[in-house]
């Protein structure tokens, strides 16, 4: 958990960050928020009364509207009000949103995403969440949030994605796929480095290794990398026929690892498959604010929806 205290201004003030432990029930969890947030306050040196309101990025299910999370498989949380916890708290409006939503208005605000009229995010990880800013707002469906570009078909009859279906894009261009392909050309010893240093643990072969492995030389794993880019490129190539965005923004902790990678190959594979109207009308760029780009995101759509004059 990261919570930081924002001003006016969105000048940092205060900030605190609380590991996240999984399966000891919503009730602790609740109480672990409310002391990161506390702590960040204390930090920040200010006290209830000078909070005009609170946004939380969440992961999972969301019912946006009653400010419940649905469900957190990895936390073991089921239908915890968040909402309403938060507010009988700290008395001010909390407004809960989607973790990949709120980084995603985060670059929009103030980031690779400045003063653009509609921006897509997509952001590779474990899984694949994607986000839109549409005209200045959040896109999002009746009462949750949408823009499960991870679960657009990309491959039809591919392969067996998490979700039960086959050929997301998850399962072909998430870092945990790109690690499992990397693991087996590591065994198969066609990356003598990654071997070397990682072995065949996929646990271990996150995005710094991978990195690590390209530029020492590990061809086998450059193509794996850059054949999952591609595969995004044609999601996003997707994406621009529905929405026509002006930024597509790309994030996570393999763009960040290898930005110049990425946004040549989506940006390529995206523009090759469009409509020759739209092959100019967006660009491709790596996030700007890392892992502060949801918190910021987050107080940003908060105060968008704070009452007139609040402070």
């Amino acid at each position: 958990m990261f919570s930081v205290v924002y001003d006016k201004d969105f000048q940092l003030c205060g900030k605190h960050r609380t590991k996240t432990k999984g399966h000891d029930g919503h009730k602790a969890g609740l109480n672990r928020m409310i002391n990161t947030i506390r702590q960040s306050m204390e930090d920040a040196g200010i006290s209830d009364q000078n909070l005009s309101g609170i946004g939380i990025g969440c992961p999972g299910p969301l019912d946006l509207d009653r400010g419940i999370l649905e469900s957190a498989p990895n936390l073991g949380w089921k239908n915890v009000p968040i909402k309403k916890s938060l507010e009988a708290e700290f008395e001010c409006k909390v407004n809960l949103i989607n973790d990949v939503d709120a980084g995603v208005y985060g670059e929009y605000r103030f980031g690779a995403g400045k003063d653009c009229r509609t921006a897509v995010g997509v952001f590779p990880g474990t899984g694949i969440g994607g986000g839109c800013v549409y005209d200045g707002k959040i896109l999002r469906g009746k009462k949750s949030s949408c823009m499960e570009i991870g679960h657009m078909q990309v491959v039809p009859n591919g392969p067996l994605c998490g979700c039960g279906r086959r050929g997301c894009l998850e399962s072909v261009a998430s870092r945990l796929v790109i690690s499992s392909q990397a693991a087996a050309a590591a065994y198969r010893g066609q990356a003598p480095h990654l071997m070397q240093n990682q072995g065949t643990d996929i646990s271990r072969i996150r995005s710094g290794a991978l990195k690590e492995a390209i530029y020492s030389g590990d061809t086998v794993i450059d193509r794996i990398v850059r054949d999952a880019a591609r595969y995004i490129g044609v999601a996003v190539a997707n994406v621009v026929h529905m929405l026509a965005p002006d930024k597509i923004i790309l994030g996570g902790g393999m763009v960040e690892a290898l930005p110049d990678l990425f946004v040549t190959e989506v940006k390529k594979t995206a523009s090759d498959r469009v409509l020759p109207t739209f092959s100019k009308s967006f660009d491709v760029v790596a996030a700007e604010l890392g892992d502060l780009a949801s918190v910021i995101g987050a107080a940003a759509w908060a105060d968008f929806n704070s009452e007139p004059n609040s402070a």
